[in-house]
């Protein structure tokens, strides 16, 4: 783990030295993601010009919520570059035979060979929106609140990287340059309201099929004090693990099926 930690370390400073070579580059990438994220909560704030409430939820509720969901997610799309592009740059184009070559774990060399910096935008962005809506929400928090905050933002993380390793994985065995991610990564807007919005089948399925209610939506419900969803809260470390559990099994089988392109 210390190894793996130092090379963390110099990964990281090694690919934002180069980044930053490019400022221009960086800095659009950067504006860019800042607009998205504006646009997004802009959305929110249209929205609720023409309600009053979303089905019983209040607008500093769905800030709260939105807020929080960029939390997981900014953690997730600094580390997520390689997965979109996994199925051509390592499978078909044959990169993949260097990371076997290589005496450190595959999915550690694909996961932290790129960095998207620019998504660490959503990370503060989302912080601070979340400040601003626990206040206006109220409540009083508890010491064990604050403590469960950084549990379920990284248990979020983790479901987001579990679900999108699983999807990735899928490339050892079916060649597609494009593979099935971009359609599922569309679907991670749905986790940004509430899931009680929706109907029965889009519940479970974010619920229990691509658990992204598991990374945003249950765990502000604690913070919400919406008790009713007190058994999905706490499931948020169980699903966290057995996902990834169940995304490094796919992988490491994946690996085990992978055949070079003979290039």
């Amino acid at each position: 783990m210390k190894r793996h930690l130092r090379l963390f370390g110099l990964y990281f400073a090694q690919y934002f030295k180069v980044r930053l070579a490019y400022k221009a580059d960086f800095f659009i990438a950067f504006f860019s993601s800042m607009a998205a994220t504006v646009i997004g909560f802009g959305f929110v704030f249209v929205l609720f010009t023409k309600i009053p409430r979303l089905q019983g939820w209040s607008f500093d509720e769905i800030l709260f919520l939105y807020a929080f969901s960029l939390l997981p997610l900014g953690f997730f799309n600094v580390i997520s570059w390689n997965l979109y592009e996994f199925g051509d740059i390592y499978i078909i184009q044959g990169r993949f035979d260097r990371i076997l070559l290589r005496p450190i774990n595959t999915l550690f060399q694909v996961l932290f060979e790129k960095f998207r910096i620019e998504s660490l935008q959503e990370v503060v962005t989302g912080f601070a929106v979340l400040t601003i809506a626990a206040r206006r929400v109220g409540g009083h928090w508890t010491p064990s609140d604050y403590a469960w905050l950084p549990v379920v933002v990284l248990c979020g993380s983790v479901i987001y990287l579990s679900v999108f390793l699983i999807l990735t994985a899928v490339s050892f065995w079916f060649e597609d340059r494009v593979g099935i991610v971009p359609p599922v990564f569309n679907m991670l807007t749905f986790g940004r309201y509430p899931l009680t919005i929706y109907n029965v089948f889009i519940q479970f399925m974010l619920s229990w099929i691509i658990p992204f209610g598991f990374a945003s939506f249950y765990p502000t419900t604690h913070f919400l004090h919406r008790f009713q969803f007190n058994t999905y809260f706490h499931l948020v470390p169980l699903v966290a693990t057995g996902f990834f559990a169940l995304a490094c099994i796919i992988w490491d089988r994946g690996v085990l099926n992978y055949s070079s392109t003979g290039s």
